[in-house]
């Protein structure tokens, strides 16, 4: 058995005394381990950091069997990622909920999110669009994706400012007046068809909240999972930036 393909690293561990395990996010074999003998050691440390695109090549004589790995450097964008707290901490948490993938199964749709995410993780506002939107993604490849398109009560498709906890439906600013303070708002970056104006740390947090909200709920803790830490830190990193940003600003 041997096929060719890209992917990005998500993860690697130690296996004996100089090989590793390396779990990668390919395009058209998804999420996919394989063993790379020397993985371990000094020179390919570097390649087989998490975040970095990589070419492989798996070899097995079963289908079933882990097989190896033969792999190159395509991006290796880990120095960059990991050398800010929200790097670190971004790229580690898009690694984690990427796991909750079956194994073996192709997502292609997100792993040219997840590679174009991570091309564009250096400025923290720009990467937690990105976190958003891949949670987003995510909810909906495991099917149970939300509503955005139009109103749950009116089926109107403009002025959709809030979401349901309960459907995860969209709902506009008339009808989900009345119950404004049971309603998660939904920040204007997410809403279909809506100019986008500037950026606001309160829509981040929004976006934060909805969808930590059903990841919980659908999605971790059916599985005995809660968010990572690495989730939390990367929020964290977010609010001190924002924090430091509002000090600085004249």
């Amino acid at each position: 058995m041997e096929w060719t393909d890209e992917g990005i690293v998500l993860g690697v561990r130690r296996h004996g005394e100089s090989s590793a395990i390396v779990e990668l996010l390919t395009r058209g074999h998804g999420r996919h381990l394989g063993l790379v003998r020397g993985g371990a050691g000094s020179r390919m440390r570097p390649l087989l950091q998490p975040g970095n695109s990589v070419g492989v090549v798996w070899r097995a004589r079963l289908d079933e069997h882990l097989g190896t790995y033969a792999i190159e450097g395509l991006k290796l964008r880990a120095a960059t990622l990991l050398g800010s707290s929200h790097g670190v901490y971004g790229v580690t948490h898009l690694a984690s909920i990427a796991r909750l993938l079956p194994e073996r199964d192709p997502h292609e749709e997100i792993f040219a999110l997840l590679e174009h995410s991570l091309d564009d993780f250096e400025d923290i506002g720009s990467a937690a669009v990105h976190v958003i939107h891949f949670e987003l993604a995510m909810l909906a490849e495991l099917g149970f994706g939300l509503a955005l398109e139009n109103c749950a009560v009116t089926g109107e498709t403009t002025d959709l400012i809030y979401v349901s906890p309960k459907s995860g439906g969209a709902v506009s600013r008339g009808a989900g007046e009345p119950w404004r303070d049971r309603l998660l708002r939904l920040p204007p970056f997410l809403r279909q068809g809506e100019v986008q104006g500037e950026l606001t740390d309160e829509d981040l947090q929004d976006g934060f909240r909805l969808t930590g909200l059903f990841l919980l709920r659908h999605v971790l803790e059916p599985r005995g999972q809660v968010h990572s830490d690495a989730r939390a830190g990367f929020i964290n990193a977010l609010t001190r930036q924002q924090a430091k940003a509002a000090i600085s600003a004249p």
